[in-house]
């Protein structure tokens, strides 16, 4: 079972029996999807879901971002003000926590100003997942980029933590190459309770799925709360204080 799931599905309304293999697969308690390919009159059901969506305003399907949230998972949706395609929710498993998806075309120059108001407008801790179409050797690329750059330099304008090490998530079919672009980013308070692993197939898109474990499942009680008062959980603090060698990379020196 896995935490959180996000996939760059290259389209869902051709991909849904590959969505129900990944959910029966994890069972995960969130699922960040990117270039869901959405227009604003299509309606998108999962069973046992809860799905919130934004679309990408466009004269075609294209782009846009969405979050499933199991329904037996206490939410509330987050009211972002941006342009950037992304959607944001608060979800209670283990404890509270911000999910946000998050999809960076790669014909689009992103503002850096942007990205740092999107971090800005998210509770702690949270979890950013994407696809940022970045290449940096801090995530293992070979060469690097003007959006990897960009970043790299969110990264440290926040003290934020990538989980992500060298692992290839994606697959450029023209070269047949494999290049990691898909990024989890994550609070320094929660970065040392997630692991992130890489399913082993595409499900015909030309991403793979990323998959985050909450370890602490392994030591607190699974049972997911009935009901939770969001309203309530306005002092959350750092549960952590990590070196500032760890800030970057689950494989920084």
């Amino acid at each position: 079972m896995a935490s959180l799931v996000s996939w760059n599905c290259r389209g869902l309304k051709t991909k849904i029996s590959d969505l129900e293999d990944i959910i029966n697969t994890y069972r995960p308690a969130c699922i960040a999807l990117q270039e869901t390919h959405f227009k604003t009159t299509d309606n998108i059901r999962v069973k046992h879901y809860s799905v919130l969506n934004k679309n990408y305003d466009s004269d075609r399907a294209s782009g846009g971002v969405a979050l499933l949230i199991a329904k037996d998972i206490p939410s509330a949706p987050l009211q972002l003000n941006t342009s950037l395609q992304a959607i944001a929710a608060r979800i209670h498993t283990i404890s509270l926590i911000t999910i946000c998806s998050l999809y960076l075309s790669p014909n689009q120059q992103i503002n850096q100003t942007d990205l740092n108001e999107l971090v800005y407008q998210l509770p702690d801790p949270f979890i950013l997942l994407g696809d940022f179409n970045g290449h940096s050797s801090i995530w293992g690329s070979s060469d690097s980029n003007s959006r990897g750059v960009q970043i790299e330099q969110l990264l440290t304008d926040h003290n934020l933590c990538i989980l992500n090490s060298d692992q290839q998530t994606y697959f450029h079919q023209p070269t047949k190459t494999f290049h990691s672009i898909d990024l989890a980013i994550c609070s320094p308070s929660i970065y040392p309770f997630f692991d992130l692993a890489i399913d082993n197939s595409l499900h015909n898109s030309d991403h793979f799925p990323l998959t985050l474990n909450d370890n602490r499942n392994n030591h607190f009680d699974s049972n997911r709360p009935e009901r939770y008062v969001f309203a309530a959980a306005t002092g959350l603090s750092l549960l952590v204080s990590l070196p500032s060698q760890l800030i970057w990379s689950k494989t920084a020196p």
